[in-house]
């Protein structure tokens, strides 16, 4: 699978064969027709390994809100999606680059898998609203944007290179990355003003 995510990346779906996938992986290609069927059924278990995997991150993060405040949730949600991104790097970029394609495939996993994780991410965020841990913002709009930052690194990590001369895939980049999204929640989500000035700036905020 490691040799089909490489191929992948560098000459893309359409550009690669079965044949050239076996020869990069040093199998026979009739294993790989064996175990997936076809190029078709190799790409559907790289996404669906991938999506599984990320969701459940994120699932499993939220389970604990029972028992950890909001905060500590969505912190390790950020902090281990990542992870999970840095150690899965080239399958990452993969992913995030075909999930912006039109096709069938591409429907059924946003229904199975983002669907789901935006349920859990927006449950927690609106969860924190309701204890008052998080300010009063559109949830919609919270998680598009805190998607946003998980993933540019992944999706666009040439872009990084080329431009800001930063690795994604290093530990560095990853440290001082969630550090940055972290100070960007504190600053933006995270409330850390009284219930009474919040209702002021509320009010100002409605009276424009």
């Amino acid at each position: 699978m490691d040799a089909a995510v490489s191929l992948f990346n560098v000459r893309g779906y359409s550009g690669t064969s079965v044949r050239a996938i076996a020869n990069e992986a040093g199998v026979n290609g009739a294993l790989i027709s064996y175990y997936f069927g076809n190029k078709q059924g190799l790409l559907e278990q790289l996404m669906i390994d991938f999506l599984e995997n990320y969701t459940n991150i994120v699932e499993e993060s939220y389970k604990k809100l029972e028992l950890v405040s909001a905060k500590s949730c969505l912190y390790t949600i950020v902090t281990d999606l990542l992870k999970y991104q840095q150690k899965n790097h080239h399958l990452a970029r993969f992913v995030h680059r075909e999930v912006t394609l039109d096709s069938t495939l591409v429907r059924e996993l946003m229904m199975t898998y983002l669907m789901k994780e935006k349920h859990f991410v927006k449950a927690l965020v609106e969860a924190g609203m309701k204890k008052k841990e998080f300010r009063q913002l559109s949830c919609d709009f919270v998680v598009i944007q805190l998607r946003a930052l998980l993933t540019m690194p992944y999706s666009q990590p040439q872009y990084i290179r080329e431009v800001y001369h930063l690795q994604p895939h290093e530990e560095y980049f990853v440290q001082k990355y969630i550090k940055h999204i972290e100070r960007w929640l504190s600053e933006f989500l995270y409330n850390d003003i009284s219930e009474s000035e919040e209702l002021k700036l509320n009010k100002i905020v409605s009276n424009k």
